[in-house]
């Protein structure tokens, strides 16, 4: 069975070399251009591309997967089968339909609930116990194909998106193995999935995830942490952004108004008033800086008692 992988990040990276690892033939992929990335903006390549180049495998990396040239490009590979993994775009039905055996999607979330692009992040951020990841087939409406497998992981009380999606990622890999064995046995079983109890996890940017120190402590909590890396919470201080990693709720109170520090002390950190109780900040990254710990930023007179984020 000829697969073409289709992935960017190290999330699809990860499923790339379980394949590979299997001993599926693995005849391309298809990833994102090369794009500026770190503090110094050098270009570099997708995670996906290097694993590729490292196992000879072509590798097509078009701005948009359509047209003629890109159809010419990929109908060459002569693929069975297509697998896709956080590749970046929403593949045309002409894109989908070419591989004799269809294309099928490994998605983080126990579909019908949170499609979209950001469901690692959402599932933290609304209070989820468990995700999971889903293998379905794919369709032109948006991660609404069928399903052939989904398997379950509980979200632990302090986990990141970060992490998660560590995870996520080992399990999403090994679930396909099992996906792609019932496909090439003609044993799938395809599930519609219930529109009913469809949710969405709609993109976060930069501009979606400043903090709303109204919020209570557990609410702010969890949009830290479903936002830990990328894009990251940020609030404001004396007009320039600093970003919040870190939290922890206690059972403290306090009388101020959310978004002032109740407490910043070199020893024991940074305290902040919210709608509902206080929230303990583990980390920061000020605007231009790398991510420190708070007692640090609060030694090097970053933050004192009594300002106010906003």
């Amino acid at each position: 069975m000829r697969v073409v992988f289709w992935g960017t990040p190290q999330l699809a990276d990860t499923t790339l070399r379980a394949l590979i690892d299997s001993g599926r033939d693995v005849v391309g992929v298809v990833t994102q251009p090369d794009r500026p990335a770190g503090r110094g903006r050098k270009t570099q390549p997708p995670p996906v591309k290097l694993t590729a180049q490292e196992e000879g495998i072509p590798v097509l990396q078009p701005e948009k997967p359509w047209g003629e040239e890109f159809m010419a490009d990929f109908g060459a590979l002569a693929p069975d089968i297509t697998v896709v993994a956080a590749y970046g775009h929403i593949l045309k039905p002409e894109v989908l339909q070419l591989p004799p055996l269809g294309s099928f999607n490994v998605h983080a979330s126990l579909l019908p609930k949170l499609r979209g692009a950001a469901p690692v992040n959402w599932a933290i951020i609304r209070g989820h116990a468990e995700t999971g990841v889903t293998i379905m087939r794919m369709v032109e409406k948006l991660d609404a194909g069928p399903m052939i497998l989904r398997a379950h992981l509980e979200i632990a009380s302090h986990t990141t998106a970060g992490a998660l999606y560590a995870e996520l990622a080992e399990l999403g890999a090994r679930t396909l193995l099992e996906a792609l064995a019932l496909i090439e046995a003609g044993e799938a079983v395809e599930e519609v999935q219930d529109e009913a109890e469809a949710t969405y996890a709609p993109k976060l940017s930069a501009d979606d995830v400043k903090l709303d120190w109204s919020l209570t402590a557990k609410e702010l909590d969890r949009w830290i942490r479903g936002c830990d890396p990328v894009p990251g919470c940020w609030t404001e201080l004396d007009g320039a952004r600093v970003r919040i990693f870190g939290p922890q709720t206690t059972d403290e109170t306090a009388t101020a108004e959310p978004g002032v520090v109740v407490s910043a002390d070199p020893r024991a950190g940074l305290v902040v008033a919210t709608g509902s109780g206080v929230l303990r900040v583990g980390e920061v990254q000020p605007a231009g800086k790398r991510r420190m710990e708070a007692v640090e930023w609060i030694r090097g007179r970053g933050v004192t008692e009594g300002a106010r984020f906003g």
